[in-house]
């Protein structure tokens, strides 16, 4: 059972919409349960609830297929938009542990979440709000 937090899905839907036809790749990060002080789950449980903002024209990343401005392994999800496709994982998407993939109309019922290999996953909305986090925070954690 996979975990996203409501303002998430709806941020990443917000995006596809505002970026069709074109595709929208965007790495995710997660929060563990004991970090989210409404979250009614075992502590060590993941929930996907941040991401890094997708870099345009990034010249290394087209050529290389590397995000050099995220920290490695801090993105075990990445969310895909599929403005003219199946709600499937394809060849073509980036792969991570997690891929959520959305298709028009944007619309929560067109979200799905699959494992790398391409088996959909159970995903549950939480309505709970993340921590706020700061740079300085996060650097001082590294």
């Amino acid at each position: 059972m996979l975990y996203v937090t409501r303002g998430l899905v709806d941020t990443l839907l917000r995006f596809a919409a505002e970026r069709d036809p074109d595709r929208v790749t965007v790495p995710l990060a997660v929060t563990r349960a004991r970090d989210l002080s409404d979250a009614d789950l075992p502590d060590e449980t993941p929930v996907f609830t941040h991401f890094y903002m997708p870099s345009e024209g990034d010249a290394v990343n087209a050529v290389f297929g590397m995000q050099l401005g995220i920290p490695s392994g801090e993105t075990p999800g990445i969310f895909v938009s599929h403005p003219v496709q199946r709600l499937e994982l394809t060849k073509e998407d980036d792969l991570r542990e997690v891929i959520f993939i959305a298709v028009p109309p944007w619309e929560e019922d067109s979200l799905a979440a699959f494992e790398r290999g391409g088996d959909r996953q159970e995903c549950t909305i939480l309505d709970i709000e993340p921590p706020e986090e700061s740079l300085t925070a996060h650097e001082d954690s590294g």
